[in-house]
C-alpha cells in the first residue's frame, strides 16, 4: 500500500515521532496446505468481526514492526479489548533509540470510537497529562499511528477481504486455527464496518493511494480470530517504509475495564516533534 506524498508524512511522522527514532509475532508455519475447510473462506474471513462482538472481550497482544533503510524496530503491546464497546486498554513498549543506549517508559492507551488516548507520551507532554487523539482525522485511521492497530479495526478491516485462500490447519499455543491469507480492500471494509470503527477506516482509504492491504489470518473453530497479521507500506520522503502490524486474541471473556481520563487531564498544549 502507498501513501499519497502529500499525506504520507502524516501518519508515518506520527508513529516515528512515538517511536522516537528512524523507523511479529509468528506462529508455527502450516503443516501442509490440507484441504480447504467446508464454506466460503473469504466469508470467514469476513465474519471475524462479529464473531469477535458476540464473544464480548479477550486479551491482546500488539506487535508493530517497522523497516526502512535497513533500520527495523518493533513496538510491542500487552492488554485487553471489548469488542462489544469498541473500547480497549493496551501497554506500548517502545523500543531503544537508535543508538541503544536509552529506555522508554511505557505508553499507556486507551482506545474509544473515534478516539486514542494516550500517557507518557513524551514529547513535551507532562508525565500526569493524556493526549487525546481523533483518530478519524489520521491519514491511516490509527492503524499504525499508536504504535499498535485497535484490534477491532483489525478485524474490521477484514470486512473488505478479497481473493481469500485456505492455507492450512496449524496450532497457535495450543489451539487448532485455520490459516486464511489474502488481500483486503480498506475502502470496502469501511463501507461494512460497524458504526464505531467506520469513521476511521474511512480516514485510511482516504489516505492511501492503494486500498489493498495483504493479511494473514488465523481462526479458531469457532470463527474467532486468534491472529491477524497485516503488512503496510509507505512512501515517505521517497523512501519506502515497510509495516507488519500484528494482533494476538486470546483469554476470551476476560473482564476489561476502561476509564477514559477527565477533561482536566488531557493536555491541550503543543507536543514537540
Amino acid at each position: 500500500m502507498v501513501v499519497r506524498n502529500g499525506r504520507s508524512g502524516g501518519a508515518w511522522a506520527a508513529a516515528a515521532a512515538l517511536l522516537g527514532t528512524v523507523a511479529a509475532g509468528g506462529c508455527a508455519a502450516p503443516q501442509d496446505d490440507g484441504a480447504e475447510p467446508g464454506g466460503d473462506p473469504a466469508q470467514a474471513v469476513r465474519g471475524a468481526a462479529e464473531a469477535l462482538t458476540r464473544a464480548g472481550s479477550s486479551r491482546a497482544s500488539t506487535s508493530l514492526e517497522m523497516a526502512s533503510g535497513g533500520t527495523r524496530v518493533t513496538i510491542r503491546g500487552e492488554g485487553g479489548y471489548d469488542f462489544r464497546r469498541r473500547s480497549g486498554t493496551l501497554q506500548v513498549i517502545l523500543p531503544k533509540d537508535a543508538a541503544g543506549e536509552s529506555e522508554h517508559r511505557p505508553i499507556t492507551e486507551l482506545l474509544a470510537p473515534g478516539a486514542l488516548y494516550m500517557k507518557n507520551r513524551g514529547a513535551g507532554v507532562p508525565a500526569d497529562k493524556w493526549v487525546r487523539v481523533d483518530t478519524t482525522t489520521l491519514d491511516d485511521g490509527n492503524l499504525v499511528t499508536g504504535g499498535a492497530t485497535d484490534p477491532a479495526a483489525a478485524a474490521e478491516l477484514l470486512r473488505g477481504a478479497r481473493t481469500v485462500a485456505y492455507v492450512g490447519e496449524v496450532d497457535l499455543a495450543g489451539v487448532k486455527v485455520r490459516h486464511y491469507r489474502g488481500v483486503t480492500d480498506i475502502a470496502e471494509a469501511a463501507r461494512q464496518a460497524s458504526p464505531q470503527v467506520r469513521g476511521a477506516l474511512a480516514a485510511a482509504a482516504k489516505g492511501f493511494t492503494t486500498d489493498t492491504v495483504p493479511f494473514d489470518a488465523y481462526l479458531d473453530g469457532e470463527g474467532l480470530l486468534r491472529k491477524v497479521r497485516h503488512q503496510f507500506s509507505f512512501s515517505n520522503q521517497g523512501r519506502t517504509v515497510a509495516v507488519a502490524s500484528t494482533t494476538l486474541l486470546y483469554g476470551f471473556g476476560a473482564r476489561v475495564t476502561v476509564t477514559l481520563p477527565d477533561h482536566e487531564d488531557i493536555y491541550a498544549g503543543r507536543i514537540k516533534a
